[in-house]
């Protein structure tokens, strides 16, 4: 018994041509594939999104950590000018008895109760003994910030 015949499929390119040879339906791709490249296992197609997401973790991972180490950073700039701040409030709130100008330094001494002060006149000033312990000398800036200075000036 003979198979039954099947309908002509059409070539590539266009319509069914009478003197060439026709591909079977059951042979053409339902995508437009060239004859030239390699056909395609689905081995393959899961090899290459299994490459492109490690590519993709890869590169993301990479990114996470840059933004990672800018909030490292930013949080260690954050925490000095926090500590800047605690610090001036501390210098602002010690005891003067004399108007502050910025621009002017100042020398800190802490009394006996622990109470901080600032004095106009440096150690060297006081002559062989300052009455109380000296802390520091600081600049008063035009922002109100302190800078610490050498205790010489």
């Amino acid at each position: 018994m003979d198979s039954p015949p099947q309908p002509p499929s059409r070539r590539e390119g266009g319509a069914p041509d009478e003197g060439t040879a026709l591909v079977p339906s059951d042979h053409a791709s339902k995508y437009p594939v060239s004859r030239l490249a390699p056909p395609f296992e689905l081995v393959d197609l899961a090899r290459e999104i299994q490459d492109a997401d490690r590519v993709l973790g890869a590169v993301v991972g990479g990114q996470l950590e840059v933004i990672a180490e800018q909030i490292r950073s930013l949080q260690e700039k954050a925490k000095g000018i926090l500590e800047r701040a605690e610090r001036a409030g501390e210098l602002h709130r010690a005891a003067c008895n004399f108007r502050k100008r910025a621009g002017a330094t100042y020398h800190l001494y802490r009394r006996t109760s622990g109470e901080l002060y600032f004095s106009m006149l440096s150690p060297d000033e006081w002559g062989a003994s300052t009455p109380h312990p000296f802390e520091g000398s600081y600049r008063l800036e035009v922002d109100m910030s302190w800078t610490r200075v050498d205790s010489a000036i």
